[in-house]
């Protein structure tokens, strides 16, 4: 006869392994997930399906957008893996990155590693299968630039990292573009450098903010070699040629009134803000214009879905 204490004791050890193989799953799938870096990615995404509309002259089919958006998800979040197990030594360092999961022990770096690596050729399998070849290399190429130029190359050894980095960002809109067209014209070039302008001031207010932590790192961001002042009258000069590149972007792509009242305001709200940084040089203002970059983005990419839908008659 077992002994009920024996009994109780076996069937509590059962099911606490249960519970804590279940909640070892679910901590393993909310990093990798982590590793993607989804909320990044999402803004990525915002800056694709206006670019399909134009291309489009309309509403693309839903199958057409769906298949763009879940090859650009993954093709992204295998580059921003990829970037993590990279960064895995600096990680811990920083005060914004400290709880990610190759630093928590939540993921070891072969698993990254090889997650990365399977979501990004599962990217360009399906872009090739399910759109064209043409946005499949796009989206892969961009993932080579963010690994090889900006991770490995430019991010620790230059105060340009993000500059020239921000190509890979700018991408989307290429890939968007070309899943419709199969080709590229001057619309989403002029479109890329509105979005390659667009990411150093968004990154600098940032990394004022962060400031320490770069710094603790031995990551050269431009405020942490160049100081605020510097930093500030560079954002100023990027955030006017977002604001040029935006009104450039009207006649090129033939936007109507609609697009070019919101450009207007939102270009002049951008180089107020900007302003507003060299000025005070304060952690508060960066932030500000930190957090209206990500609204600007969303915002004008909304307006010219709007115009065009418009003006197409949907």
């Amino acid at each position: 006869m077992v002994c009920p204490y024996t009994f109780f004791r076996s069937s509590l050890e059962l099911v606490t392994t249960t519970l804590f193989q279940k909640i070892l799953i679910g901590e393993k799938i909310r990093g990798f997930i982590s590793l993607m870096k989804l909320r990044v990615v999402e803004l990525l995404l915002v800056t694709t399906v206006p670019t399909m509309i134009v291309a489009e002259e309309g509403l693309p089919s839903l199958w057409l957008i769906l298949s763009t958006l879940i090859g650009g998800t993954f093709a992204a979040g295998g580059a921003n893996a990829i970037n993590m197990f990279i960064d895995r030594d600096i990680d811990p360092l920083m005060e914004r990155t400290k709880n990610r999961p190759l630093v928590t022990g939540v993921l070891g770096p072969t698993e990254a590693l090889v997650f990365a690596l399977t979501i990004e050729t599962f990217a360009f399998l399906w872009l090739w299968l399910t759109v064209n070849l043409l946005s499949a290399v796009l989206a892969v190429g961009a993932c080579l630039f963010y690994v090889f130029i900006y991770s490995l190359w430019l991010k620790r050894t230059s105060s340009s990292n993000i500059v020239i980095g921000g190509a890979a960002g700018a991408a989307p809109v290429l890939i968007g573009w070309a899943a419709v067209q199969n080709s590229l014209d001057w619309p989403p070039f002029i479109l890329f450098a509105l979005i390659f302008l667009w990411t150093p001031p968004h990154f600098w207010a940032l990394a004022i903010r962060y400031k320490e932590d770069y710094s603790s790192a031995k990551i050269p961001m431009l405020p942490v070699v160049a100081g605020p002042e510097f930093t500030g009258n560079k954002m100023v000069l990027y955030s006017m040629e977002v604001w040029a590149i935006s009104l450039i972007f009207a006649p090129v792509a033939g936007m109507g009134v609609i697009y070019l009242c919101g450009a207007l305001v939102l270009g002049a709200l951008f180089v107020y803000l900007s302003l507003q940084v060299r000025s005070h040089q304060t952690e508060r203002a960066a932030m500000r214009l930190f957090g209206f970059s990500i609204t600007y983005l969303t915002l004008l990419f909304l307006i010219i879905a709007i115009d065009e839908l418009v003006r197409s008659g949907f």
